[in-house]
């Protein structure tokens, strides 16, 4: 049984390489390459483009120019300051302390509309702040040693609860 399993695959490739055969007699597998007396019909002509006849619609919303991407945290830059991150906080009853000088550590960060800033007064432990809003406007989310709370978990974008390890 042995030699006639290995005739079968040697008579199986002599049938297919005489369909191969590219002479004109037999049966080709591949189409047949085209000569020089067959011309090669030219690509399909494109119409000639034109020039837009007006000008597209001006948009008619502005980016907001406080908000900042939601991809990733960047510096705020001034827009809130620290100062009023502190402001914000400090209306907050029993988060800092009236007569003790309070500086940033980290901040504010923001991404999108959403501000995070790490604040230290005096001996105190560092205090995380949440803030959302306008720099003229904004709005006290959260404070503590952590904020990731369910409303910071469910609004803050996600490079914010990055950035306060949530």
């Amino acid at each position: 049984m042995r030699p006639a399993v290995a005739v079968l695959p040697v008579a199986l490739l002599v049938t297919l390489a005489g369909c191969v055969h590219e002479s004109g007699s037999g049966t080709s597998l591949f189409p047949a390459r085209p000569t020089s007396s067959s011309p090669i019909p030219p690509p399909p002509s494109l119409p000639p483009l034109q020039a837009p006849t007006s000008r597209p619609p001006a948009s008619t919303t502005s980016p907001t120019p406080t908000a900042f991407s939601e991809g990733y945290v960047v510096a705020c830059n001034g827009r809130p300051s620290a100062e009023q991150v502190i402001a914000v906080v400090r209306r907050q009853p029993s988060l800092l302390p009236g007569n003790t000088t309070v500086t940033a550590k980290t901040g504010p960060l923001c991404a999108g509309t959403w501000q995070y800033t790490v604040l230290v007064a005096g001996d105190r432990e560092p205090l995380q702040v949440v803030t959302r809003g306008a720099p003229g406007s904004l709005t006290f989310v959260t404070a503590g040693t952590n904020v990731c709370t369910v409303d910071v978990r469910a609004g803050a974008p996600v490079a914010l609860l990055s950035a306060a390890n949530c």
